[in-house]
């Protein structure tokens, strides 16, 4: 009877995980979704803690401490509740991977309680050979191997991922380093099949041997003391290998590593529950993994790049050559802060264009504030957002979302660009890159080919930045030499605010 409750409770729990990425896709509902999906996640996880035992009687329990687990359980959901009521906008990328790094780390440490289980209970006919014979196959052993391996990159590259976001860990970039990285992975790859091949056993290994349950020695997965210590080299490559993959990537690539790092995790827990026969492991496990990969994959096509290019490669290889004609591009104009108000006060269609500028100086609420106080002036106001601004997936729609800003209002980034030609005002707040007209006109650029924002269509383009330093892929910006263009330096918070008092007193 439990077996049956069981399953049905992994049933629950999987139909509530596609419900609720489905559910996801829209900002009006993502909200619901998230609660649906951890109702569901609520749903296995005392289904399993409660009925797990009854499921495998007979079997050596697993669950068998469960006053640890509910202590652990507590930790975690205050840690976690604290955490991201405390969380800055700001900072949400940097929690994303540390919580990211956390899921692949279950994985792996699961992968090793799991083996050392088998180890712990298999029979030792012969010298150090080892039978072990617990429904072990193949298969489980790939299971085991694969959550190892994905698990121990995913943790290690989220921290490192983590770290670079905080500041804490640089760009690291030397000579011979994509080399270094391929030789890694290419021994990695070779522990694993190693691992995976079954040690060939001879018939007079085998004779005498006594297998409980009357099972047949030769169907056994037998390993030496080898395997044992290639399985924990295995973890130190995996671990040292996800710290090499995440250190050589710049900040501007940060949203399509989370995003992989992310589908990384997925599929580890995916091995994890194949590993238990948990449904609603597996089923979640595959979700996270599919949707992280297919985001992934589309937010490489909004940079023009592939996946490849991303993870071996950094814009800011080619960075310095392409900055050294910069100083020939001609002078900026500056635009007083009088005169931006006057020029969007009396404009009818105003664009805004957030990047992460915006979200540093976290001016997203005083952003919305300028947005009601034009369309009080009867201006129509709507937002471009570029599909890789800022430092993880879909962080503009968030940050906006934050401060309540319509979902209506904003615009991808095919609409926005079909907009911007009857566009009176643009107004640019700490985005660069991906509003850098060389995407599309300088075949010598490092970005040519990655779709952008074509601000430039517009009327006038007011560009609000502290400095003229250059975004993440290095380069000097086009945008802000051209005649229409004009510069609003300053922090975004308070650029913002000087606006909304000016066009209120005009």
């Amino acid at each position: 009877m439990a077996l049956h409750i069981l399953t049905i409770c992994y049933l629950i729990a999987s139909v509530t995980f596609i419900l609720g990425l489905k559910m996801l896709s829209h900002p009006e509902s993502a909200r619901r979704g998230n609660l649906v999906a951890a109702a569901g996640m609520t749903i296995g996880i005392f289904g399993t803690i409660f009925l797990f035992e009854q499921e495998v009687a007979g079997r050596p329990a697993h669950l068998n401490n469960t006053v640890l687990i509910f202590v652990a359980l507590t930790i975690g959901a205050i840690l976690g509740f604290i955490s991201a009521k405390k969380i800055k906008m700001t900072a949400m990328p940097e929690m994303v991977s540390l919580f990211n790094g956390m899921g692949g780390a279950c994985a792996m440490l699961i992968s090793i309680i799991e083996f050392n289980h088998y180890l712990h209970t298999a029979i030792r006919p012969v010298g150090n050979l080892i039978f072990l014979t617990e429904e072990l196959t193949t298969v489980s052993i790939i299971a085991i191997v694969a959550g190892l391996v994905i698990g121990s990159i995913s943790f290690a590259g989220s921290i490192v991922a983590w770290g670079k976001l905080r500041g804490i860990v640089g760009d690291t970039t030397f000579k011979g380093q994509r080399n270094l990285n391929m030789f890694f992975l290419l021994v990695l790859a070779a522990a694993v099949v190693t691992f995976i091949i079954k040690t060939p056993v001879t018939s007079d290994e085998l004779s005498g041997v006594s297998l409980p349950g009357g099972a047949v020695a030769q169907s056994s997965w037998a390993i030496t003391s080898f395997h044992i210590y290639l399985f924990y080299g295995i973890l130190a490559l995996s671990l040292l290998y996800g710290v090499l993959f995440v250190l050589p990537i710049g900040g501007a690539d940060m949203p399509v590593v989370i995003s992989l790092l992310n589908s990384f995790t997925g599929v580890a827990a995916a091995c994890a529950g194949f590993m238990y026969n948990n449904q609603a492991m597996l089923t979640g496990g595959i979700l996270v993994g599919a949707a992280g990969t297919l985001l992934t994959i589309l937010m490489c096509k909004a940079m023009n790049r592939s996946l490849l290019n991303v993870i071996v490669g950094s814009w800011g290889e080619t960075a310095a050559a392409a900055g050294a004609t910069s100083n020939e591009q001609g002078a900026i104009k500056e635009i007083s802060l009088s005169d931006a108000s006057m020029v969007m006060s009396y404009a009818t269609k105003v664009l805004i264009v957030p990047g992460y500028g915006l979200a540093v100086a976290q001016a997203q609420h005083i952003c919305h504030e300028l947005e009601k106080i034009l369309e009080e002036k009867g201006v129509e106001v709507k937002y471009a957002i570029h599909p890789v601004a800022g430092r993880m997936p879909g962080h503009m729609n968030v940050l906006l979302a934050e401060a309540d800003v319509s979902y209506e209002k904003l615009l991808e980034m095919e609409d926005a660009n079909d907009e911007f030609k009857t566009t009176d005002v643009v107004l640019v707040l700490g985005a660069n890159d991906v509003v850098n007209p060389a995407a599309k006109n300088d075949p010598e650029s490092p970005i040519y080919g990655m779709p952008i924002l074509e601000v430039q269509q517009a009327k006038t383009v007011i560009v609000n930045k502290r400095s003229m330093k250059p975004g993440y892929a290095g380069i000097e910006n086009d945008l802000f030499f051209q005649p229409k263009t004009a510069m609003l330096f300053g922090d975004a918070k308070k650029v913002l605010q000087n606006l909304c008092a000016e066009i209120k007193a005009g």
